[in-house]
């Protein structure tokens, strides 16, 4: 705890976390090695059969009947939206804080993105406030269960059920999170994985859509491959029967992602232990409002983010200077905290604009020219992009809770010395 009474590094004093402390993600060795190398002497470098059974491999472990490797967690969230029936036109709920991927996916189907303002506990969308965004052309709910941290699942299936609206998870970010004993991903309609280099699972780029639901996986599958009925590993007959994009992965990608598969109980369990450091280490710092797991929840810990309560350090000014100041504080101690997302979503110049294809398209020949993409309409989640930070590498393996107890001195020691931050001189430098 020495440290801790230092001065600030990005002042002068001693970092609190020495350079190399945090190692980086994913942690790569001989299982993974191998099976790339298998892959690459192998006689299929395109959709081979490390791509089926990663698929298979990865259904079992969440417990779906159904899954498909995709080229990316966007194309999976797109084959989620056709799978449930989505077409030109359709409204679609969504949080009006996540990557731009879990919106701009409504829109490559020419449907039209919807917002909801989220809860700020959760950062996920706020069931209370679903209903009064559901129009007469409503057709799905995307659920986003962000950094890790499962939505209110009970309240969004209750209201969807009564609407007669599908419910489509989008699980980028979550894999191996809980609601209720449940894996994310089995709760709704179908969901979307992604396994780009930052997330839980990692294949470099990749994605997973996956359903219980054979109709659905038969619609996703011809959006996945070109528009035909019959997949690669099928006697294709190369008609387009419907609208299709080439989503597909490849083998040596698949390869990579059943070996990391195999370890990712290990992972979370890693996750885990890590983040209660850092919980018990930060409870009750002031001004920093720490990350929630309710009741029914288990967080996989993706992102360890954070916000600055600004009120309670007594900043009057434009939150993101405090927050931006606090941040290249922490980043000085060693800390890697960095922002997620800036911007909320309906604040985006595609929203904004309504121009996604040219000539107003999907919104002017839909006769949606007038849902409203206001910013003001969404203050949780505006409050939460402008005072929010967060770290995902110090929680991952090969770091360990030694690492967490590391981060937690750095943290402390800025917070403990927030009155010493001025963003005029410290975001100048």
């Amino acid at each position: 705890m020495a440290a801790i009474a230092e001065n600030l590094a990005i002042m002068g004093g001693k970092k609190a976390v020495p350079d190399g402390t945090v190692k980086k993600w994913p942690p790569i060795d001989d299982t993974d090695v191998k099976s790339v190398l298998d892959s690459l002497r192998g006689a299929n470098h395109a959709a081979g059969p490390n791509c089926k059974a990663f698929g298979d491999e990865f259904g079992a472990w969440n417990g779906n009947k159904h899954a498909i490797f995709t080229n990316s967690g966007t194309a999976a969230l797109h084959m989620s939206l056709v799978a449930c029936g989505v077409g030109a036109g359709d409204h679609v709920l969504v949080t009006a804080y996540s990557w731009s991927s879990s919106a701009t996916c409504i829109i490559h189907h020419n449907a039209i993105p919807v917002f909801v303002d989220i809860d700020f506990d959760t950062m996920a969308i706020d069931p209370a406030k679903i209903e009064a965004a559901i129009t007469p052309r409503t057709k799905a709910i995307i659920v986003v269960h962000l950094h890790g941290l499962s939505a209110d699942m009970d309240a969004i299936l209750e209201i969807a059920r009564r609407h007669n609206l599908k419910v489509i998870e989008d699980a980028c970010q979550a894999h191996a999170a809980l609601y209720d004993g449940k894996k994310v991903g089995t709760l709704g309609d179908c969901a979307a994985f992604s396994f780009n280099q930052n997330k839980c699972l990692c294949t470099g780029e990749g994605g997973m859509f996956v359903t219980d639901v054979e109709e659905y996986r038969q619609k996703a599958a011809m959006l996945w491959s070109f528009g035909e009925t019959r997949t690669p590993d099928q006697s294709r007959d190369y008609h387009a029967y419907a609208l299709g994009w080439m989503y597909r992965g490849n083998d040596m990608t698949a390869a990579f992602g059943r070996s990391q598969l195999a370890k990712l109980d290990g992972y979370f369990a890693i996750q885990r232990e890590n983040a209660a450091v850092l919980n018990r280490r930060l409870r009750g710092l002031p001004g920093l409002i720490l990350p929630t797991e309710p009741e029914k929840c288990t967080h996989n810990w993706y992102n360890y983010a954070c916000r600055i309560d600004m009120k309670k350090i007594g900043w009057t000014g434009e939150p993101t200077r405090m927050r931006d100041a606090v941040m290249k504080a922490l980043q000085a101690e060693g800390v890697p905290a960095s922002i997620w997302q800036r911007y909320i979503l309906p604040r985006m110049t595609v929203f904004q604009a309504k121009n996604a294809y040219g000539n107003g398209s999907p919104w002017a020949e839909n006769d949606a020219l007038d849902v409203d993409y206001n910013p003001a309409r969404f203050p949780v989640a505006q409050l939460h992009s402008e005072t929010h930070f967060g770290m995902t590498m110090p929680l991952r393996a090969p770091n360990r809770t030694d690492v967490a107890e590391l981060i937690a001195d750095g943290i402390r020691k800025v917070f403990e010395n927030l009155e010493k931050i001025d963003p005029d001189q410290v975001l100048k430098t």
